[in-house]
């Protein structure tokens, strides 16, 4: 299969808000406990932090992280985890129907995200809490000192202020499913006033605004525009979730599902052009795709499960195993967003750790990188600096989520500080390989510095305990320049990142 790609220095879609490569982590099923946190783990430190899950997330080079939810936070009261832990209630969370400790709270989870080098984005409850309950969280979390909540900080050890700037306004309240849930009109207003509250308190902030819970929701996507006309001049992003699987087992379908995020993206930064339009605004909001992943492998089991369940504590739950086929569709998803960072500036991949995570951690034992673990971590390591358009010339296939699908998916960053172009290409053939040939205007390529190859691997295969790295990158060959053009050959169903170092751009001075 001949393919043929074209770049140019000057066709810059956007600057690569770093956190595009962001995660969530919710108390949901052992997210948090057996996840991050373990008193007693032969690895973990005094405070109860695992350090060989620590080590894992660190090596992620991780922007941002959401907390504490997801549809936990929708009734979940912060106060609850402040405070001696042993004067701490146990609470029934209704969401996932299990037990919460609250041994993990703020000042712990913020203590863990320090040492992580992650910076905070923490979510309100606007599900059961109101205006007031986020306002004082905020106070808590961001004010220096000499106030009521303030000084309560102080007073539980934390001297200096957290300086959270994003907050998420609630989550998923287009969802029946969701504690609270509104209509549209209700929320916006909702969403608005506290929105203006805590910029009162802190201009500074970001506020992020819920969308739709995914796009097939029947309120897709009024629910945006409804919503954005009531809290336009007050927000700075809205929210969108997707979760993604092959239950028919038609992998090019699943890769296709790819191109129809495209679209989703798309149809939500039209809604947002025309509210602007249509209230005459000046700011611009921009897409916080702050849930995605893959999710099927487990997903009737544990919906019938937690319905059975007597509220245990810190269950095993949405514990995906992913396989090869999982990691080549998380890879074309990241391609996805780096091609709509003009739109798209924040995405979390959801969760973190043990639930529908890159990392697994067992209970008392070993913890290991999952197969997406390796194309988010590439692209979070390589994919910084511009967005470049690039233009693609290969076979392609129809399939029913999309047609005209390109065999091969491709995208480009321009590092200019660290001199180096990445070419992110995914094969989605099934059984040929892509003779690669690509224009690069306005660059003189100095050498390969890295290529990286995830490839050869049966669709279902992956990594556990006893086997944690059957999939994961290997050194590529047959990458090289050639007369300014790079050549590459990509296996059928591979994955490649290709680094160029560069010389002096040219026809710079």
């Amino acid at each position: 299969m001949k393919a043929r790609a074209a770049i140019h220095r000057d066709f810059r879609i956007s600057r690569i808000d770093d956190r595009l490569y962001s995660a969530f982590i919710e108390h949901m099923g052992r997210a948090i406990y057996s996840g991050i946190y373990e008193p007693g783990h032969p690895h973990a430190d005094h405070r109860g932090f695992r350090q060989d899950v620590l080590g894992l997330v660190r090596d992620l080079d991780v922007p941002a992280i959401r907390y504490p939810g997801g549809n936990f936070v929708s009734a979940y009261d912060w106060k609850d985890g402040i405070g001696p832990k042993t004067e701490r209630p146990v609470r029934l969370d209704l969401a996932w129907r299990s037990r919460e400790t609250n041994q993990v709270g703020i000042n712990e989870f913020a203590e863990w995200a320090g040492e992580a080098g992650i910076e905070m984005m923490l979510a309100v409850n606007l599900g059961t809490g109101t205006l007031q309950d986020a306002r004082e969280f905020m106070e808590y979390v961001n004010h220096p000192s000499g106030t009521t909540w303030s000084d309560l900080r102080r007073s539980h050890g934390v001297e200096q202020p957290y300086g959270v700037k994003m907050w998420c306004l609630g989550n998923e309240m287009d969802g029946p499913w969701q504690i609270g849930h509104r209509t549209a009109r209700d929320y916006g207003r909702v969403a608005n006033q506290t929105a203006k509250a805590l910029k009162a308190l802190d201009p500074s902030i970001e506020t992020i605004v819920c969308g739709s819970s995914n796009d097939e929701m029947p309120t897709y996507p009024d629910w945006e525009r409804e919503v954005l006309e009531e809290c336009y001049e007050n927000v700075d992003y809205i929210s969108l979730h997707k979760y993604f699987g092959n239950n028919s087992r038609d992998t090019l379908n699943y890769f296709g599902k790819i191109e129809q995020t495209g679209r989703y993206i798309q149809a939500i930064a039209g809604t947002i052009d025309h509210v602007k339009a249509k209230k005459r605004a000046k700011n611009d909001i921009f897409i916080c795709f702050d849930e995605w992943n893959v999710w099927y492998h487990s997903r009737a089991e544990d919906k019938a499960r937690v319905k059975a369940w007597d509220w245990p504590e810190a269950p095993s739950l949405l514990e995906e195993t992913y396989n090869f086929e999982d990691a080549l569709f998380v890879a074309g998803l990241l391609n996805e967003f780096i091609r709509r960072s003009d739109r798209v500036k924040i995405a979390c991949i959801a969760q973190l750790v043990n639930v529908i995570a890159p990392i697994r951690a067992e209970r008392g034992g070993p913890a290991w990188r999952q197969t997406i673990y390796w194309p988010y971590q590439m692209a979070s390591l390589y994919g910084r600096g511009d967005a470049l358009a690039v233009q693609v010339d290969a076979p392609r296939y129809d399939c029913r989520v999309a047609d005209d699908v390109s065999y091969l998916d491709i995208a480009v960053t321009h590092d200019a500080a660290a001199g180096m172009l990445t070419i992110f290409a995914l094969n989605r053939h099934l059984t040929e390989a892509a003779d690669l040939d690509v224009e690069m205007a306005g660059f003189n390529a100095r050498r390969v510095a890295l290529h990286r190859v995830m490839e050869g691997h049966d669709l279902q295969a992956t990594n556990s305990a006893e086997a944690p790295d059957r999939i994961a990158p290997a050194d590529g060959s047959g990458a090289a320049l050639d007369d300014g053009r790079l050549r590459a050959r990509l296996g059928p169903l591979s994955y490649h990142v290709i680094r160029l170092e560069l010389e002096e751009v040219a026809g710079s001075g």
